[in-house]
């Protein structure tokens, strides 16, 4: 509790400001059937949005995570909240496809701003020992959001279809004044941001030069556990349902105890489970264990077992994703915001590529995608298992900044 209320409860608000953001993605899962319908739109177009948004948030990360360091946390965070507000009224008021795209890679925008920010002002803020904890509270908000979304969506439909958006809209233009008004800039920022700062190079030069880095197999299994998980949601509903013949009510259950359940955990233990085991032993274990589990969805037919199954693969991720994030921060030194850009564009990379090769896959054979999924993810915990002792030997040699 003690990390939450220092520097004004800065954690708090950050948890807020993203918790925002991700509920407000969520917000139209529920409603765009109804959409679809008003606005005579496809599935497939359905599915171009959701690329839009990846992909613009893809473009935009690693500029955003610069200008994190050269800008401040502070201001990147608010205008990401108000480009965030502005994504979401444009997509209550939008009456054509052409709003509606605009909106979403708005919306793109607004999270490749306010990811980088809020995760190198996590960095900023916490010590090495405090930042597993730090992250973890982050990625509940993110988590959380993405579960209780699409039931606020629905709720809020019941006063009109296009409510939930203009209340999306309001909150984030509150949410960036409160982050004016009482988010102090972190000191460690501070300190950067009074460097010479450096000409910023393009995506496409920033993703070529990532191999060299120290934290590039991080950012590999960023890629992987977001294609997998991608991979994973995408076809999970059509998979049980075309199987076994679960109903909409059966797939929500699994997917939303999963969910909190990840959570719960990121909220709670996972500062411990990190400091107690090491990024190496928990990113090893997670990424073969949710290979696993992903792979044995296609040979287990009772529903506890597929419950069972699904739960694991959730929760692996859930512990995943932060302990990368951890891992990476430790070794990015004084380029928090870059590193964290990078982070959030190979997160969009797997956005983008998962849906695509899901789709197909499915079409081809049902079992498919979940084959391919595991491969990916048991292939790259052999990797992390070779490239264990480099990144032990990397973090040593990165000073702790005071």
């Amino acid at each position: 509790m003690s990390l939450l209320l220092r520097n004004n409860g800065a954690i708090l608000l950050l948890m807020f400001n993203i918790f925002l953001v991700f509920t407000g993605i969520g917000l139209v899962i529920p409603i765009m059937p109804t959409y679809m319908s008003e606005l005579h739109i496809s599935g497939g177009t359905v599915g171009m949005l959701v690329a839009a948004f990846s992909l613009t948030q893809l473009l935009f990360s690693p500029l955003a995570g610069r200008l994190s360091d050269n800008m401040g946390r502070k201001r990147i965070i608010i205008a990401g909240m108000l480009v965030f507000a502005v994504s979401e009224w444009l997509f209550g008021v939008a009456s054509s496809p052409v709003l509606l795209f605009a909106s979403r890679m708005l919306g793109g925008i607004g999270a490749a701003l306010i990811m980088p920010a809020v995760m190198a002002y996590t960095a900023d803020v916490t010590s090495k020992e405090e930042r597993a904890k730090g992250m973890g509270f982050i990625n509940a908000a993110i988590t959380t959001g993405f579960i209780i979304g699409p039931g606020i969506g629905g709720f809020i439909a019941e006063f009109g279809i296009r409510v939930p958006f203009y209340a999306a809209a309001v909150a984030g233009a509150v949410a960036a004044l409160i982050t004016l008004l009482m988010l102090p800039e972190s000191a460690a920022q501070k300190q950067v941001q009074a460097s010479p700062g450096q000409k910023q190079p393009s995506l496409a030069v920033q993703l070529a030069r990532s191999y060299r880095e120290p934290y590039f197999l991080s950012l590999i299994i960023v890629f992987v556990l977001s294609f997998g998980l991608a991979n994973y949601e995408t076809v999970f509903g059509l998979f049980v349902d075309h199987k076994f013949g679960f109903t909409p009510t059966d797939i929500a259950m699994i997917i939303t105890f999963g969910s909190i359940s990840g959570a719960v955990v990121q909220a709670t233990i996972f500062g411990w489970i990190l400091n107690r085991f090491g990024e190496k032993r928990v990113i090893t274990i997670s990424l073969i264990t949710a290979g696993i589990c992903i792979l044995l969805t296609l040979f287990v037919h009772k529903y506890w077992l597929i419950f069972l199954v699904t739960f694991l693969v959730f929760l692996s991720i859930d512990i995943l994703r932060p302990a990368i994030g951890t891992q990476m921060s430790k070794l990015a030194g004084d380029q928090q915001g870059y590193v964290a850009g990078l982070n959030s564009a190979y997160t969009s990379l797997g956005n983008i590529a998962g849906p695509l090769v899901a789709g197909y896959l499915f079409d081809l054979d049902i079992n498919y995608p979940y084959i391919s999924a595991s491969i990916v993810l048991i292939l790259c915990f052999i990797l992390a298992m070779r490239a264990g002792r480099a990144w032990t030997a990397t973090e040593n040699a990165v000073p702790e900044r005071g």
